[in-house]
């Protein structure tokens, strides 16, 4: 059907899942003399025969991002720094942050910034304000850069497979807060850092990238901290990055990551 309508394919990568009897593809086609709306026309009826779950994605509609941060500052200035060098093909229309910190950096980028207090508001009323600035901004993706808050089931299903979150740590272990704390603890010989979609279960959604590095004997908390950001900066800026290429595949407790 894609060649039908004059589409030049570029590039197609599929997936197998056997034991959840699924079949994942991504088709990457070129534009140019291609009709998307005959296709989708067409298309529609033959994948509601199949079965098929399907979107259509343009690259040329820029996603709109929004930053939530708290007062670790190191992912936050990462996906800045990455965005204005053109490695992340999206715009940022708002920052949203809980601690002032934050506030330099976004107004050196020039993009607006909303600072909440989580200790004088409502968790309720900040987040009906956090979801009205979201909406109003139009924004399509949001990104937890260390966002040290944890969102309510309410929010987190106004947005599925909307918000990318960085924990640092190798899930499913130390789920939590001070997973480097308790790594220190156990004598772990491995930290790692994970990004993963928010469900409404804390560091449960489904994984989208992980890294780890090696650690000793020698390394104290302070090492483990130090080492473990390297991680969460790489980490989440990949995971960033593929869900602006639309390469992500999200079923059940689980994502397709397709190259």
């Amino acid at each position: 059907m894609l060649y039908e309508h004059g589409a030049n394919i570029i590039h197609a990568d599929q997936h197998q899942d056997h034991e959840a009897g699924l079949f994942f593809m991504r088709v990457e086609w070129a534009l140019e003399g291609f009709d998307c709306g005959a296709f989708r026309s067409e298309f529609t009826p033959v994948a509601a025969e199949l079965g098929m779950t399907w979107s259509l994605e343009l690259s040329s509609t820029v996603t709109r991002m929004a930053i939530f941060v708290s007062q670790y500052l190191h992912c936050y200035a990462d996906l800045l720094y990455r965005h204005k060098a053109g490695e992340l093909a999206c715009e940022i229309p708002l920052i949203v942050s809980n601690h002032p910190g934050a506030r330099a950096l976004a107004e050196f980028h020039g993009i607006p910034f909303h600072q909440f207090d989580a200790r004088s508001e409502s968790k309720a009323e900040m987040e009906r304000q956090q979801v009205a600035l979201v909406e109003e901004h139009k924004v399509d993706l949001i990104v937890l850069a260390r966002y040290m808050q944890i969102l309510s089931p309410e929010f987190v299903m106004r947005f599925p497979n909307r918000i990318i979150n960085v924990h640092h740590s190798f899930l499913p272990a130390f789920v939590g807060a001070k997973p480097y704390h308790r790594a220190f603890e156990r004598g772990v010989k491995l930290i790692g850092s994970t990004s993963h979609y928010v469900t409404e279960v804390l560091d449960d959604g489904p994984i989208i990238e992980q890294d780890v590095t090696r650690i000793s004997h020698r390394d104290q908390l302070e090492d483990l901290i130090e080492k473990g950001r390297d991680l969460e900066r790489v980490v989440l800026s990949r995971a960033v990055r593929w869900k602006l290429a639309h390469r992500i595949l999200s079923y059940g407790s689980k994502t397709v990551v397709f190259d």
